[in-house]
C-alpha cells in the first residue's frame, strides 16, 4: 500500500515538472517570431510631419486659408476706412492732403483757398464745441420746463375730464395714461434690448465687412483663383476699376487704400462698335500715367492696346476719357470705298477716307484743308493717299500734280488723270519740286488778288468761282518722300520757308497739299510745316518723337500716341488728328487695290477721265518757271 501511493506521488510529479519544463515553442525563437519590435521614434515623427504637411498644402486648406484671410482682411480694412472717415470729418486732413497736391502739381492759388478752408473748419469746430459747452445747462433747464408745461397740459386736461364727467378722480387719469405709456415702452425696450445687444456686434463686423469688400481691402494673395473665361469682357465700371486697381501705379494705389470713392463724369455705354466712359482721377494721378500703364490697362480690359484709348478731355483736366473697342472690332475687313463702282466727287464737301474706331464713315476735306501723312515703310500711307487723290478725280474741277522724291510706282496708274507726275530721288526731281513751290508761292498770291476784286478779303473759293474762271481751278498737289526735299543741303532751307508761305495763303483759294513721308522728325519736317498742318495722319511710327512729329507736340504723353501700331497687323490703320471734333480718330483706310490680280483704280481713273470731257483745263505753268499772270489775263 506505501509503496503504491509512493509510485504515483512520483510519477505525478514527474508530469508536472515536465508540464511546466521550457519547450522550443516557448523559448526565444518563439518571441522573435511572435512579438513585434518597438517602433522607431525619429520613423514616427517624420510620419506626423508628413500627415501634417499633407494636410495643410492640400487645395482645400489653401482655399480654406485664404478664405479666411480674405473676409477678415474686408473687416479690417473696413474699420481703417470708417476710422479714416471719422478722422477726417474731425480734422483738417483732407484739407491738409489737398494743400500738399497743390503745392505738389505748382497750384500756389488753390493751396491757399483749401488754407481758408481749413481755417472756416476750425473756426466752425471750435464754435460747435463752445456751444455744446454752454448749452448742457440750458438743456437741463429746458428738460425741467418741457415736462412742467407737459404735466400741466395733462393736468388741465384732466380737470376738464373731471368736470365733465363729475369725478374728481379724472383729473390725473391722462398723467397716470402718459405713465402707464412710458411703462409700457419700457418693457418694449427691455424686452428688445437682449437681441439688440446680441445682434449689434454681428451687424457692426457684417457693415465693416461689406465697406471693405466695397474697397477691394484683401490682399491679392487671399483672392479666389482665377478661372478661364470668367473674368468679364465688357468694360463696365467693375471691371474698369478692377483693371486700374492693378496698373501698378502707386499714387492711384494709395487713394484706393485711403478709400478714395470714383466719380464717374459720364457711365459707361455703348458707343459705336465699342463702349465708352468718363471718370475723374484721384489726386495726384495723372492721365499720362495711365497712358504710361496702356500695355497693362488693355491685359487687364482682355484687350489689344490699339482697342483702348486712355485720353484727356481739353475742358475737364483730371478726368480719364476711355474708349474701349469691342474684342477684334479693330481687325476685321474694311467696307469698299463708296465711290469705287459709280458716283462723283465735291471737293468743296470732302472725299471718302476710311472708318473710325466706332465704325463711323471719315471724310477727307479738302477745301482750306492740308495733310502731314508719315509712318514706317509698309504702315499703309500710299493706301491713304490714294483714296484722297482718286476722290479728288472724280470731281471734274480738280488739277492735281504729284512730285514723288524717289522711285515709286503707286501713282503710275493715275498719270492719264494727272496734270503733272515727277519721280526720283535725284536733284532733279528735288529741284522740280522746289520750283512747283515757287509757281504755288504766286499762284496763291494772284489767287487772293482775283478774290479781293471779286468781293474783299473774306471771300473764298466757291464752287461757282471755280466752274466760272479756270484760273480759279481747286488744285491737289502731293508732296511724296518730302523728307527728301526739306533736308537737300541746298535746297532744303528755301523748301520749308516755301511751304509754310504757301500753306497759310493757300486755305481760301483751293490749293491743298498733301506731304507724305517715312521720316517724320523735328530734322526732316520743319516745325512751322507741321504747326500750319491742319489733317495730321501717324501710320504705326517707331517712337514718340516721329508721333509728335506728326501729329504735334505733347500727343504722345496725351495718350494719342501711334506708337501700339503694329505695322504687320495694322496695316491701313493710322491714328488722325483734326478730322473731326473729337481730340483724335483711329482711322482705317479704304484700300482701292491694285495688284497683278486686281485693278481697282484704273476703272476710277477712267471714270474719272470721261467726266472731264467738255472741261477746259486750266493753263499750265511749267514745273521750271513761275507761273505769268499777265500773260494769261
Amino acid at each position: 500500500m506505501t509503496d503504491s501511493t509512493t509510485k504515483v506521488s512520483a510519477v505525478g510529479a514527474l508530469h508536472h515538472l515536465n508540464d511546466h519544463r521550457p519547450t522550443a515553442e516557448t523559448t526565444g525563437p518563439r518571441l522573435v517570431k511572435d512579438t513585434p519590435p518597438a517602433p522607431d521614434a525619429d520613423t514616427e515623427s517624420r510620419a506626423r510631419r508628413g500627415r501634417l504637411r499633407a494636410a495643410l498644402t492640400h487645395q482645400r486648406t489653401r482655399t480654406g486659408l485664404r478664405l479666411a484671410a480674405r473676409h477678415s482682411s474686408y473687416v479690417a480694412g473696413g474699420a481703417v476706412v470708417l476710422a479714416r472717415r471719422g478722422w477726417d470729418g474731425r480734422t483738417t486732413a483732407v484739407h491738409q492732403r489737398m494743400i500738399k497736391a497743390a503745392e505738389a502739381a505748382g497750384q500756389p492759388e488753390v493751396a491757399a483757398e483749401w488754407q481758408d478752408k481749413a481755417d472756416r473748419f476750425r473756426q466752425d469746430r471750435h464754435a460747435r464745441r463752445m456751444a455744446l459747452i454752454t448749452g448742457v445747462p440750458a438743456l437741463a433747464k429746458s428738460a425741467v420746463v418741457g415736462a412742467a408745461v407737459v404735466e400741466g397740459a395733462l393736468l388741465g386736461i384732466g380737470t376738464v375730464m373731471a368736470v365733465s364727467s363729475g369725478e374728481i378722480g379724472d383729473v390725473i387719469a391722462p398723467t397716470m395714461g402718459m405713465v402707464d405709456f412710458i411703462h409700457t415702452m419700457c418693457m418694449i425696450v427691455g424686452v428688445l434690448w437682449d437681441p439688440a445687444v446680441t445682434l449689434a456686434p454681428w451687424l457692426t463686423l457684417l457693415g465693416l465687412w461689406a465697406l471693405g469688400r466695397s474697397r477691394g481691402a484683401a490682399p491679392a494673395w487671399t483672392m479666389p483663383a482665377a478661372k478661364g473665361g470668367t473674368q468679364n469682357v465688357v468694360p463696365d465700371e467693375g471691371a474698369i476699376l478692377d483693371a486700374l486697381r492693378h496698373l501698378g501705379i502707386a499714387p492711384l494705389n494709395k487713394a484706393v487704400k485711403e478709400g478714395w470713392q470714383p466719380r464717374w463724369v459720364s457711365g459707361t455705354g455703348r458707343l459705336g462698335n465699342g463702349w465708352h466712359t468718363q471718370l475723374q482721377l484721384p489726386l495726384g494721378v495723372t492721365v499720362e500715367m495711365i497712358n504710361g500703364k496702356k500695355k497693362v490697362l488693355a491685359h487687364n480690359l482682355l484687350r489689344k492696346p490699339v482697342e483702348v484709348w486712355p485720353t484727356e478731355p481739353h475742358n475737364q483736366p483730371g478726368v480719364l476719357d476711355l474708349w474701349v473697342a469691342d474684342q477684334g472690332s479693330l481687325s476685321g475687313k474694311v467696307p469698299d470705298w463708296p465711290l469705287l463702282a459709280e458716283g462723283e466727287a465735291d471737293y468743296f464737301k470732302g472725299v471718302p477716307l476710311g472708318v473710325s474706331q466706332r465704325g463711323e464713315p471719315v471724310g477727307g476735306k479738302l477745301m482750306a484743308a492740308n495733310y502731314m501723312v508719315g509712318g514706317i515703310m509698309g504702315s499703309g500711307k500710299s493706301s491713304l493717299v490714294v483714296g484722297l487723290l482718286l476722290g479728288a478725280m472724280l470731281d471734274r474741277l480738280v488739277e492735281i500734280e504729284v512730285y514723288v522724291m524717289a522711285y515709286n510706282v503707286d501713282y503710275d496708274v493715275m498719270k492719264p488723270r494727272l496734270r503733272n507726275l515727277v519721280k526720283g530721288d535725284e536733284d532733279e526731281q528735288v529741284e522740280a519740286a522746289l520750283k512747283a513751290l515757287r509757281g504755288l508761292r504766286d499762284e496763291v498770291t494772284q489767287r487772293g488778288k482775283l478774290l479781293d476784286e471779286m468781293g474783299g478779303e473774306e471771300v473764298a473759293l466757291t464752287r461757282a468761282i471755280a466752274e466760272r474762271d479756270p484760273r480759279m481751278r481747286p488744285k491737289v498737289v502731293v508732296f511724296d518722300e518730302c523728307h527728301e526735299l526739306f533736308m537737300h543741303k541746298k535746297y532744303g532751307e528755301e523748301a520749308a520757308e516755301l511751304a509754310v508761305k504757301v500753306m497759310k495763303k493757300a486755305r481760301k483759294v483751293g490749293i491743298t497739299l498733301i506731304w507724305v513721308t517715312v521720316s517724320p522728325t523735328a530734322d526732316s519736317i520743319p516745325k512751322d510745316v507741321t504747326r500750319n498742318t491742319s489733317h495730321r495722319v501717324a501710320f504705326a511710327v517707331g517712337d514718340h518723337v516721329a508721333n509728335d512729329g506728326l501729329l504735334g507736340t505733347g500727343k504722345h504723353k496725351a495718350g494719342i500716341t501711334a506708337t501700339t501700331l503694329n505695322p504687320a497687323e495694322n496695316i491701313g490703320t493710322a491714328l488722325t488728328v483734326g478730322f473731326t471734333k473729337n481730340p483724335f480718330e483711329l482711322v482705317r483706310a479704304y484700300y482701292v487695290r491694285k495688284d497683278s490680280k486686281t485693278d481697282q483704280i484704273t476703272p476710277v481713273v477712267n471714270r474719272a477721265l470721261a467726266l472731264r470731257d467738255g472741261i477746259t483745263p486750266a493753263a499750265g505753268t511749267p514745273a521750271d518757271e513761275p507761273a505769268d499772270h499777265l500773260t494769261d489775263l
